[in-house]
């Protein structure tokens, strides 16, 4: 098999819980492509919180950003995609969170809004090296769709409160948690495999000649439909379940040793 488009998950998977880029994962990205493997980073992030890690690797290829609900040049910062979750529906689902006093923010022209800077806002700010725009009551009456939303709770409430939101909106939404204790929704028809197979069309790239490397709920698509999908050895059960195999972990160049076995051939 040869892999000529990598994809990478961010969180928990290329990132080590203190939220670097190893040496060693750096090094064997930058071999990838020194050997026109195409490699990018496929997260749930916002573009402007995944940009800067692109450019320290020396990405060019276009950005999977919001679960797949945006593809965006890392260089020229031209917009390949964007699937937004409909305005009506968002401002549905906003009021649903608000009528359950449950945390909820949202993400429009790659900037975070918040209903005002609380601690998890905050905490969720600092953690994507972002700023966070309070709005107020204006949080729940947006004027344009959302790419994202995201709700946030104790890890143990999280399942909860996707399976409420699963009854209330069904495949209105598709809906991912990641970190566990974020729950991700987009566009019912955004994800990141989708978002794989629209880039894989556009450079001539089989199916079966993508790796994707993965570790959480949003992740099992990706690993799913990629021709090689690589679970971190850290990853929750849905996304080994999903996986072909399973690398070393985040804090243990599970990423480079992916790279090296099965690009490189090391």
């Amino acid at each position: 098999m040869t892999i000529k488009l990598v994809a990478l998950d961010m969180d928990d998977t290329l990132l080590n819980d203190d939220r670097q880029i190893s040496k060693r994962n750096v090094e064997a990205i930058r071999r990838a492509a020194d050997q026109g493997v195409l490699v990018t980073i496929a997260t749930g992030r916002m573009y402007c919180s995944a940009r800067p890690y692109a450019e320290m690797l020396g990405i060019d290829v276009p950005l999977v950003v919001y679960n797949g609900g945006l593809v965006k040049s890392g260089q020229s910062g031209e917009v390949l995609f964007h699937q937004p979750v409909p305005l009506d529906l968002a401002k549905d689902v906003l009021a649903f969170f608000r009528a359950r006093n449950w945390y909820v923010q949202t993400y429009i022209d790659d900037v975070l809004y918040v209903e005002s800077l609380s601690e998890k806002a905050q905490a969720y700010a600092d953690y994507a090296g972002v700023t966070a725009m309070p709005v107020g009551e204006r949080l729940f009456d947006c004027e344009q769709a959302p790419t994202k939303i995201l709700g946030m709770a104790s890890s143990d409430f999280v399942q909860e409160m996707e399976a409420a939101v699963a009854q209330e909106f069904g495949d209105q939404l598709c809906t991912a948690s990641s970190k566990a204790v974020f729950l991700e929704m987009v566009h019912p028809q955004v994800n990141k495999a989708r978002a794989l197979s629209f880039l894989a069309a556009k450079y001539g790239i089989a199916q079966s000649e993508i790796m994707a490397i993965g570790d959480s709920g949003n992740d099992v698509e990706m690993l799913r439909y990629a021709g090689l999908g690589v679970a971190m050895a850290n990853a929750r059960p849905a996304a080994k379940a999903a996986a072909k195999v399973v690398t070393a972990g985040n804090n243990e160049d599970g990423v480079a040793l992916a790279i090296e076995k099965y690009v490189l051939g090391q």
